[in-house]
């Protein structure tokens, strides 16, 4: 099967996506198609003949255009199968606003918020209890995430928050535990769970070898395992995801599970979660690439 791999990109997230790509073009190549790598840096309107040319294109871009919905729409516009979700499930997943209301309304417990605009002010009425979580509306990878201890580091949280984003989203911090679960096709994996040595599972944490520790399984009761991995399909499907993706929770001390945010991209790099996951499977890398190639084939 001939591949296109997109990666790259000119998002704040380039870095992580040129790892993630490689790390795919090299499965594929270990699997036998026959690959074509793109970087779409300077824009896709110059790889047309090679989009249409191809099988397939697994779409390996992290954060910007390449998730929020942009570049799965010109493809989809093309006519030609790819992975990952399409224009509107990656444009719902991105804006974190959205996707919490979505949840909130089916009785998905997601931690409190409220929202600014790029020239809006703080509501007097906030009612915000501290510790609070700062972070961009349509970031990944924790850029611009800052968790504000107290009202005197809101403003500098906020201006850091605005370095990758218009709009800003303050948050109910969770104390508690980190957990992610993979979706593929209708199927979850499972849990893994995060234990950054930095306070925040962080950039550095995330793709710095040695930082973090990560369990899979989660040491978790079965029935709350259940309930997770359940909730995390039902998420899924509710956004209307294609073939894979990542639903992150926090996890209180009461064992409620807090919905955060789902990855409709997530990372494929050596340090990612979504290999992690489909390891303790038994599925190995190149194994895992083709089960997300096959779901977008069947498509």
């Amino acid at each position: 099967m001939k591949i296109a791999v997109l990666y790259g990109g000119n998002s704040a997230e380039r870095d992580v996506s040129l790892s993630s790509g490689k790390a795919v073009i090299d499965a594929c190549n270990v699997l036998g198609h026959d690959v074509v790598a793109l970087d779409p840096a300077n824009g896709m309107e110059t790889m047309i003949s090679d989009l249409l040319s191809v099988d397939l294109v697994f779409n390996g871009l992290h954060g910007g255009d390449g998730e929020n919905g942009v570049i799965p729409g010109f493809l989809q516009s093309l006519g030609v199968k790819f992975t990952g979700s399409g224009n509107e499930a990656s444009a719902i997943c991105m804006d974190k606003r959205v996707s919490k209301a979505l949840v909130h309304r089916k009785g998905i417990s997601t931690p409190d918020w409220i929202s600014i605009g790029k020239n809006e002010k703080i509501p007097t009425d906030n009612n915000l209890v501290y510790p609070i979580v700062v972070k961009p509306n349509d970031q990944g990878s924790t850029l611009g995430l800052t968790i504000v201890e107290n009202a005197s580091k809101l403003e500098a949280a906020i201006t850091l928050a605005r370095e990758y984003g218009n709009v800003i989203l303050l948050e109910e911090f969770i104390a508690g535990r980190e957990l992610t679960v993979t979706v593929i096709g209708g199927s979850s994996y499972p849990i893994v769970e995060i234990v950054p040595k930095h306070d925040l599972y962080d950039y550095d944490c995330k793709y710095t070898k040695g930082l973090t520790e990560y369990f899979c399984p989660a040491d978790l009761p079965e029935s709350l395992t259940k309930s997770i991995q359940e909730s995390s399909v039902k998420i899924h499907q509710l956004f209307g995801c294609r073939h894979y993706s990542r639903v992150d929770f926090r996890l209180d001390e009461n064992e409620k599970a807090w919905f955060l945010e789902v990855n409709t991209l997530p990372g494929m790099t050596e340090t990612s979660l979504v290999p992690k996951s489909a390891r303790a499977t038994g599925l190995t890398f190149p194994d895992l690439i083709q089960k997300i190639l096959d779901e977008a084939m069947q498509d």
